[in-house]
């Protein structure tokens, strides 16, 4: 049986009620180097101790369009066009059609609903239009704003990687969470 490759070529525009995900630009770094100076950021998703330069940002997400192997949009908040995070597929398995997913929400668009419908557009883009068969996330076991947000888009969690990270100076266990298509397609029917 022969299947398509996934390709994260096209960097679709994904509309929702209250986000618009859209391709990030270069002109995204100056929002996303606030987002990332966040402490709660901080806390759930990378080491403080990366040097993360402007100039180093502005290339990252400049080049984010070029990536056909990752799909990297910046989550906007459709009223005001602010840029208030991203949403990241990612770590393809073309044979198993599995991918990684992450996101990262900063302080303006908490709160309000912004990251768990990012997170429906991403998930139903990658099981309806890419063919995935799986989305599977890491997330600190701590992190329960992030773990509600999931449970309510439908992953499960699968297992613990305990004590994966030492982070202000204690051991942090990480949970595994997944959806599968089959699940994606049952919730999406539910809500028709």
């Amino acid at each position: 049986m022969t299947s398509t490759l996934i390709n994260f070529a096209h960097k679709p525009v994904l509309a929702g009620e209250r986000v618009l995900l859209r391709p990030f630009t270069g002109d995204d770094a100056d929002a996303i180097a606030e987002i990332i100076k966040d402490p709660e950021v901080i806390r759930y998703t990378f080491e403080p101790s990366s040097e993360l330069t402007l100039e180093r940002l502005r290339t990252w997400y400049g080049s984010r369009g070029d990536q056909d192997d990752r799909l990297d949009l910046a989550v906007t908040d459709r009223t005001t066009g602010e840029v208030v995070g991203e949403v990241v597929l990612y770590d393809v398995d073309q044979i198993n059609r599995n991918c990684a997913f992450r996101t990262l929400i900063g302080p303006s668009g908490r709160g309000r609903g912004l990251g768990t419908e990012a997170t429906r557009l991403i998930v139903g883009y990658g099981f309806e239009h890419i063919g995935l068969h799986r989305i599977q996330l890491d997330v600190y076991a701590a992190n329960h704003r992030a773990r509600r947000v999931y449970e309510k888009v439908g992953f499960t969690a699968e297992g613990v990687r305990r004590q994966v990270q030492l982070r202000e100076g204690t051991w942090r266990d990480e949970l595994v969470m997944s959806i599968l298509s089959q699940e994606w397609n049952a919730l999406s029917e539910q809500t028709r």
